[in-house]
């Protein structure tokens, strides 16, 4: 199928992006702006941030599109309300999650797929939160996630971020059964593709876990926690998956700086 043969070159030649150093350098920003708390403008944020100026406009540009921060009448910036809500101890989580639904909502609409939020926790994976409807169906869960993380892209991004032996032990306790006639079900082949795996680029299923649906997903630890950024498309938009991969690797970068914050 051309869709597929497409989807599979991504994994060649697809573009990099960086949204762990955005959010690097957009907490350096927020830094400076909750230090100086009266409001600061660009040209002082550049000097205190020493970010040249292209880079910090569009990282003012998200920021203000996620409430991180707020535009004072005299153009000097002040910390915005979603700032305020996700640094506050009480409700932290509750604000987290809906603040991450939302964007999750907005990153469906922009890349034209269902997107889902998952984690590595106490050794097994879980997809936290999603958002689909009815342009972006759900990947059907017909098999469990916690036992297909050989198969998956969600698993398979999740599972190289771990040491090698952290990836040892996950598959020591969960058998990589064969899910569709393109499932890797040899440990050997699995580790090293792992292995040779580049970060920036996003991690594919090419029916792999579901005949008729193809994902992708892209790192987004933060500290300690591992996690995965990741879509879902049917079959028929394979043609679509390296360009979708693309956009959810550059969205990223919003979901980590929450889950930084």
């Amino acid at each position: 199928m051309q869709g597929e043969a497409v989807a599979l070159k991504h994994e060649q030649d697809a573009s990099s992006h960086q949204p762990h150093q955005s959010v690097q350098h957009a907490l350096r920003v927020l830094e400076a702006v909750a230090h100086r708390g009266v409001g600061i403008t660009d040209i002082e944020l550049a000097r205190v941030t020493g970010l040249p100026a292209d880079p910090l406009t569009t990282l003012l540009r998200m920021l203000r599109r996620e409430g991180y921060v707020e535009q004072t009448t005299d153009g000097a910036y002040i910390t915005g309300k979603s700032l305020a809500q996700l640094g506050a101890a009480e409700g932290h989580e509750a604000a987290l999650t809906a603040k991450l639904q939302i964007t999750l909502d907005e990153l469906r609409d922009t890349v034209g797929a269902a997107v889902y939020i998952s984690r590595y926790i106490d050794g097994e994976v879980h997809v936290t939160q999603y958002a689909a409807g009815p342009d972006a169906p759900p990947v059907n869960e017909w098999v469990d996630f916690r036992v297909s993380a050989h198969a998956s892209a969600v698993g398979k991004s999740l599972l190289g971020q771990l040491d090698v032996n952290g990836r040892r032990d996950h598959l020591s306790r969960h058998k990589m059964a064969r899910l569709t006639s393109r499932t890797i079900t040899n440990e050997k082949v699995l580790l090293s593709k792992l292995a040779a795996q580049p970060a920036t680029v996003p991690v594919l299923d090419i029916q792999e876990y579901a005949v008729g649906t193809v994902c992708a997903a892209v790192p987004i630890t933060a500290g300690a926690a591992v996690g995965c950024l990741a879509l879902s498309l049917p079959i028929e938009h394979a043609h679509r998956l390296r360009h979708a991969a693309d956009r959810l690797n550059q969205g990223a970068a919003p979901v980590l700086l929450s889950l930084a914050i």
